[in-house]
């Protein structure tokens, strides 16, 4: 699967350095940047912002380590958890299609004055392979 244009052309999308250093001593078990990802909001509630229904895309990065799962919006972090955290347990993984995984979670488990649903999907080649492994634990 090709890389996004942004990443290409000016590497937007990779994973910030100190993450990947951090993520290194940590053990990465799989990791894939300038791929395609999006945020779906359902029936969103924020102090800032309100979605019945919106997505955005963007260009991201993955990363599962032995100890946390990481991702990236551009270079900024959406997701990162530690899998022995009970909220690890509360994220919902599944497959759309072969190359692309879904992440969704209520939106107060990280934030208690938010309200309704998240989606992070993320287009990589290594969708079954992170499927599998976050089904694992």
């Amino acid at each position: 699967m090709k890389k996004t244009l942004l990443y290409r052309l000016f590497g937007i999308g990779k994973i910030p350095a100190r993450y990947r250093a951090a993520a290194a001593s940590e053990g990465i078990l799989l990791s894939d940047e300038g791929i395609k990802g999006s945020v779906t909001y359902r029936n969103f509630r924020s102090p800032q912002r309100y979605a019945n229904w919106k997505r955005q895309w963007y260009t991201a990065s993955i990363i599962l380590t032995r100890t946390r799962l990481l991702a990236f919006q551009y270079s900024t972090p959406i997701i990162d958890v530690p899998l022995t955290d009970e909220r690890f347990q509360r994220l919902q993984f599944s497959l759309e299609d072969e190359t692309a995984l879904l992440i969704a979670f209520d939106a107060s488990l990280f934030h208690d004055d938010w309200s309704g649903t998240i989606e992070y999907r993320f287009k990589t080649p290594q969708a079954q392979a992170f499927f599998d492994r976050l089904r694992g634990r």
